[in-house]
C-alpha cells in the first residue's frame, strides 16, 4: 500500500501544480481512498479505526490553532510562534523527512539566510551544503517553495538547455 499512497500523493501535486481543478478533485478523492483504506487495514488488525484517525485530527486542529478555536491572537508572528511552541510540546516521534523539505523547515526555524552566515565549515561537502541550505532559505524568505521551484528546473533543463 505504501507505493500507491506515495503516487497518489505525488498525482495530487501534479494536479496543483498543474492548476487543473478536475484533476485535483479527481486525485483528492484517490488521495482519501489511500487515507480510508490504511484506516481499515489498521481496524481490522485491531491498531485503530478511522474514528481515531478523525479525532487525533480534530484535536490537532483545535490544539495547534488557538487563534481559530481559542481567540489567542491573530498576528501572524504570534500564530508561528504558538505553532512551533505547541508542536515542541507535542510528544511524538520524528521521522525523516526528504532532505530538501527537511532543510526548509531547518532554514525557517533558524530564522533565513542570516542566521547562515559567519559559521566556518568543517569540510568542503558542509560549505557546499551551507550553499544550497542559503540558496534554499532565499527562496522561501521570497515566498518561493524550493522543492517545486528546483521541479520547474530540473523539467526545464531536462529538456535540453534552456534558452534565454
Amino acid at each position: 500500500m505504501r507505493p500507491y499512497l506515495l503516487e497518489e500523493a505525488h498525482e495530487t501535486i501534479a494536479a496543483i501544480d498543474a492548476v487543473d481543478a478536475p484533476a485535483l478533485a479527481d486525485e483528492l478523492g484517490d488521495l482519501l481512498l489511500q487515507v480510508l483504506l490504511h484506516a481499515q487495514i489498521a481496524s481490522e488488525v485491531g491498531q485503530f479505526s478511522i474514528d481515531v484517525v478523525l479525532g487525533l485530527l480534530r484535536d490537532k486542529l483545535v490544539r495547534r490553532h488557538p487563534h481559530v478555536f481559542a481567540g489567542a491572537s491573530r498576528e501572524m508572528s504570534a500564530i508561528r510562534e504558538t505553532w512551533a511552541a505547541v508542536k515542541e510540546g507535542e510528544e511524538r516521534p520524528h521521522h525523516p523527512l526528504p532532505t530538501l523539505l527537511a532543510a526548509r523547515k531547518l532554514v525557517d526555524r533558524l530564522g533565513g539566510t542570516e542566521a547562515l552566515q559567519g559559521a566556518q565549515p568543517v569540510s568542503p561537502e558542509e560549505e557546499e551544503g551551507r550553499k544550497i541550505l542559503s540558496a534554499i532559505a532565499a527562496a522561501w524568505e521570497k515566498g518561493v517553495d524550493p522543492e517545486l521551484a528546483l521541479a520547474k528546473a530540473v523539467a526545464r533543463w531536462s529538456k535540453g538547455s534552456p534558452r534565454p
